[in-house]
């Protein structure tokens, strides 16, 4: 028989972002189970990410007080650097930590190529790709000179999987994407400093789905202890993307070919023109999609 060590949070103070529903809503409520002061923050956006409801966080964040659970609603946004900023110093100046960061705020933005416009994907950026790096910007010193730190930013498998694909999500794609790219980078800062960084990429039925209530499958409530183990400090390596659906949890990540001598030696098939490559497309793209 299995035995496993109950994972507290007592005494830990963290932010979860988009917290008024859904995947945020079921990580506050676990975190704050499990001991943690939550920070809920949510603008009460519609499904479009625009727009702004602070009832929305209010209500959710006295749904968990009445549970007997230390949550605290934070309406104020996140589009902005300056918000950003302004959300941390204010957690810091309350409560003189800041142990994690949940970034899970965002929305499923769909506009073909056609018709797609800038000021939509600068808006999907700003929330899905900026806010993290804000946030996490922000709270850097404090968690540096504390020595420990847990970032999990949100990634989607609708941007990391081509077979998942669907089609006008070009803006949505591009800022999940770039958040990967942020854990990458801020996992290697934070490793001397204690301060772990990774991505989950949930699926669940939420408001996005346009469901409303409970679900009748693939509940929030499932995906959260993946999440909450990344924001614990059970977790110790950064870097990761966990895929989290149905109570099923899988850790992936990129990682180059053994044998590779980066950049010069890619252990790859050579050719030296464009013909050389045309006729050795298929080989390229196998070597590019088996393991060697």
């Amino acid at each position: 028989m299995t035995t496993h060590n109950t994972l507290s949070f007592d005494g830990q103070v963290g932010l979860v972002t988009g917290a008024a529903g859904g995947l945020g809503l079921a990580y506050s409520r676990l975190l704050a189970q499990r001991g943690a002061r939550v920070v809920m923050q949510d603008v009460g956006a519609g499904l479009d990410g625009t727009g702004c409801d602070p009832q929305r966080i209010a209500v959710a964040a006295a749904r968990l007080r009445e549970e007997g659970l230390e949550a605290q609603a934070a309406p104020g946004g996140i589009a902005r650097r300056s918000d950003c900023h302004a959300q941390v110093d204010a957690i810091l100046q309350q409560h003189g930590r800041l142990d994690f960061i949940i970034h899970n705020a965002g929305w499923v933005e769909y506009q073909q190529i056609d018709v797609l416009d800038e000021a939509r994907f600068d808006q999907m950026m700003a929330i899905a790709a900026k806010a993290p790096l804000w946030l996490a910007q922000a709270a850097w010193p404090a968690m540096q000179a504390a020595g420990y730190g847990r970032i999990v930013l949100t990634t989607s498998d609708r941007a990391l999987y081509p077979q998942y694909v669907q089609k006008g999500l070009a803006a949505y794609a591009a800022a999940k994407l770039a958040a990967v790219g942020i854990v990458n980078v801020l996992a290697d800062e934070g490793a001397a400093h204690g301060i772990v960084v990774n991505a989950v990429s949930p699926v669940a039925k939420t408001r996005m789905w346009g469901i409303q209530g409970e679900p009748d499958e693939l509940h929030p409530a499932a995906v959260a202890p993946g999440v909450a183990f990344l924001a614990s400090a059970a977790c110790r390596q950064g870097g990761w993307i966990l895929r989290a659906s149905n109570g099923q949890f899988h850790a992936t990540r990129s990682v180059e070919a053994a044998g590779v001598a980066y950049p010069r030696d890619l252990q790859a098939v050579e050719a030296g023109s464009i013909e050389a490559v045309a006729a050795q497309w298929p080989a390229i793209a196998q070597a590019m999609i088996e393991p060697r």
